[in-house]
């Protein structure tokens, strides 16, 4: 495919569509910017800053169309002690290191450890999102008037029944305008975006963080920029997978790791926070229609053209609007196939799932979560392969030799029941061991290949280990010791 193909297909396809879904995810990004600002004690403007940059561009480096990335919660909270402590330089100097780790990353392929994240824990994820972008709506709904609960009930029947009369326009920026208009002429007393914090009047601009460049800075910025780098692609790979899925079609994580560390690198020397990729601006983006670069650009265009131009009209949107089209976004993310699958699915995956909503939803943490999910995902794959694991004996009629047939994955977790396996009670003269029919993937299957094969000798047998695959031969060769033959004992083969 050609460069010009490739800007078709990834710009200047379905454009009008495009466009609109991106001034939709301008809009919801907003609240979005200053909350995560709040939550890092930073001015609303570092957030909103970062929204910008980061949204346009991983709009031309990133590896996943469609994609939003921003500032967000996930990697707001790491940054609250940084700045308590050290102050907001040393937040920007942080961020452009935690681009440079992306970068690094990337260059390193390690997008391919998605590969290990399976679908339960991917399921998980998803669901604990949907339920934290509930949550994270109920302190608008708290003690609020009949009017709120009425504008978000509103909000919530112009996005379900709009797309009956036409779906060329999103419904979700059509509420949005919608309750805008009639909040401001109807002169109903409502919080508005302006309530949440002060939007800046000017453009960012570029600077250097103003640190010092010595050692010890270095030493109080890595902590936190490796646990922005690290949290911040875990997310971003994640939503990727997502809106693969979502769009059937494929994405570079590779390219993405490196498209999200280029943005925070030059978001740092924006005066804005780092961010990643935003699974509830995802999906609002990808449900209104967009496919392409274009809308992502557009969003980070538009909300600086917002912020900065249009503030005394965004600061008058109702927050019941965004709260309406938040809660939409939480009933779309969120996959009710699971609840059904809890009957049908495998007990372990059940528990993978579960284990990863519990862990993200208490702690508030998705890297921890996916992490746990992960980790069990390993354990139970282990313990399954194990089980599989056989072993079957053939005596001769006289006695004097046997032959044990060993079948499966020996490893970690199946290694020491190979041992048990064997009668080390009434050993014969000869014997053999045939692993035709098994693998070899560790030294601690190797070692108890050696454990066995001592054993065996112990007791006066002459032991042959025969039928060891190419891998097999070569991890035996290189780390066993059972085939190396010593004074009083000839080599098994």
């Amino acid at each position: 495919m050609t460069l010009l193909q490739t800007v078709r297909r990834e710009w200047l396809t379905n454009i009008p569509t495009e466009v609109l879904s991106g001034i939709l995810v301008a809009l919801a990004l907003i609240p979005e910017a200053i909350g995560f600002s709040i939550v890092a004690g930073v001015d609303p403007k570092v957030g909103l800053y970062a929204s910008f940059s980061i949204a346009c561009v991983t709009a031309i480096v990133g590896g996943r169309p469609a994609m939003i990335s921003a500032a967000t919660a996930s990697t707001a909270v790491l940054m609250i002690t940084l700045v308590k402590d050290h102050g907001l330089q040393y937040l920007f100097a942080a961020t452009v290191l935690m681009g440079l780790i992306q970068i690094a990353a990337g260059a390193l392929r390690l997008g391919l450890l998605m590969k290990f994240v399976s679908r339960s824990v991917m399921t998980g994820f998803v669901n604990a999102l949907a339920i934290l972008i509930f949550m994270a709506q109920l302190p608008q709904l708290t003690h609020a008037g009949w009017e709120t609960y009425a504008m978000v009930g509103a909000g919530l029947g112009i996005i379900y029944l709009f797309p009956f009369v036409t779906t060329k326009i999103p419904s979700a920026l059509v509420s949005i305008i919608v309750l805008t208009g009639f909040t401001i002429y109807s002169g109903i007393t409502l919080r508005t975006v302006g309530d949440m914090g002060e939007l800046p009047s000017s453009l960012p601009f570029f600077a250097i963080p103003d640190v010092p460049f010595t050692l010890e800075t270095l030493k109080i910025i890595l902590p936190y920029a490796l646990a922005m780098a690290a949290v911040g692609l875990l997310e971003s790979l994640l939503t990727a997978s997502i809106v693969d899925d979502m769009t059937d079609t494929g994405s570079n994580k590779n390219r993405e790791c490196v498209g999200q560390g280029v943005a925070n690198f030059v978001t740092g020397f924006l005066g804005a926070m780092g961010g990643c990729a935003m699974i509830g601006q995802s999906v609002i983006n990808v449900t209104a229609g967009a496919r392409t670069r274009l809308s992502t650009f557009v969003a980070g265009a538009f909300l600086l053209f917002l912020i900065v131009v249009m503030g005394d009209w965004v600061r008058q949107i109702p927050m019941a609007a965004l709260v309406a089209v938040m809660i939409m976004v939480s009933i779309s993310t969120f996959n009710w196939s699971s609840i059904a699958n809890l009957r049908s699915h495998p007990l372990s995956s059940t528990v993978v799932m579960l284990a990863t909503v519990i862990v993200v939803v208490a702690t508030r943490d998705l890297s921890l979560g996916v992490l746990t999910g992960v980790v069990l995902s390993g354990v139970f794959f282990a313990a399954k392969v194990a089980r599989l694991l056989g072993v079957s004996t053939k005596r001769s009629e006289d006695g004097n030799d046997i032959k044990y047939v060993v079948t499966g994955q020996v490893f970690f977790a199946s290694s020491s029941s190979l041992v048990d396996a064997f009668d080390y009670s009434d050993v014969p003269a000869r014997v053999w061991i045939d692993v035709s029919a098994a693998h070899f993937w560790d030294i601690s299957a190797i070692g108890a290949l050696d454990e066995i094969v001592r054993k065996l000798r112990r007791h006066g047998a002459v032991v042959e280990v025969i039928g060891l695959n190419e891998a097999s031969a070569t991890m035996v060769e290189r780390f066993g010791t059972h085939h190396r033959p010593t004074a009083s004992q000839p080599a098994a083969h």
